[in-house]
């Protein structure tokens, strides 16, 4: 078959949209966050609360994929998992964390970086009564999450065995092996596409005396 990209080199886009100055952004990084989400919401950005989620084992090894937002207050940013899998497993060796937010459409991206702490099990089990029952029993049989399963039909079989011995209504309690994490940030970064590669980078940088240090960077 002949091969369809001849040279990624040719394959680019003109950023436009916007402008990021110093004198149009709050000194306080999350204030910031929650502007450039709610715009994001209000413009009907596909899924602005999904994001991409980089840990990295105790070798130096990264991993990287995408989960969705839970929850963005002053005290951090919420995401629940499978404590067993990949990125579980990661953290419990190294708790450090970078999350990225891409909204295309706005030509805008965000990364996040900080330290993970486990949420509490109250704050866990109320999410996960929150979430669609079927999602709840996706949860029980999904685990150990990464882990090698023989086929889809496998996969389809356990939940239609779960789906079926709980019926369509009765509450599941939230396993053990489930919950959430928080990401508490130390540094932040809003970048925002521009004409002729010469983007705006702006980043905070937590000091030692918890006040944030605004800094434009080099595209």
């Amino acid at each position: 078959m002949e091969d369809l990209i001849k040279d990624l080199s040719e394959l680019r886009l003109s950023y436009e949209k916007g402008e990021l100055l110093e004198s149009q952004v709050s000194l306080n990084p999350h204030q910031q966050f929650l502007q450039w989400f709610n715009h994001a919401l209000e413009a009907k950005v596909h899924e602005p609360y999904a994001m991409s989620v980089a840990t990295c084992n105790a070798q130096g090894r990264p991993h990287v994929r995408t989960l969705l937002l839970r929850g963005a207050t002053e005290n951090g940013y919420d995401f629940y998992t499978n404590y067993d899998s990949q990125k579980g497993q990661d953290l419990a060796e190294n708790p450090y964390v970078e999350l990225l937010f891409y909204w295309h459409d706005l030509e805008r991206q965000i990364r996040i970086s900080g330290k993970v702490q486990q949420i509490s099990e109250a704050e866990s089990t109320d999410y996960y009564h929150k979430r669609p029952h079927d999602s709840q029993i996706a949860a029980h049989i999904s685990t150990p999450q990464s882990g090698v399963i023989k086929s889809r039909e496998q996969l389809v079989e356990r939940f239609n065995q779960l789906q079926m011995q709980v019926g369509a209504t009765a509450s599941l309690e939230k396993p053990n092996f489930w919950g959430g994490y928080r990401v508490v940030p130390d540094q932040y970064e809003f970048w925002q596409g521009r004409p002729n590669r010469l983007h705006d980078r702006l980043q905070y940088q937590q000091q030692a005396d918890g006040q944030w240090l605004l800094q434009r960077l080099m595209p």
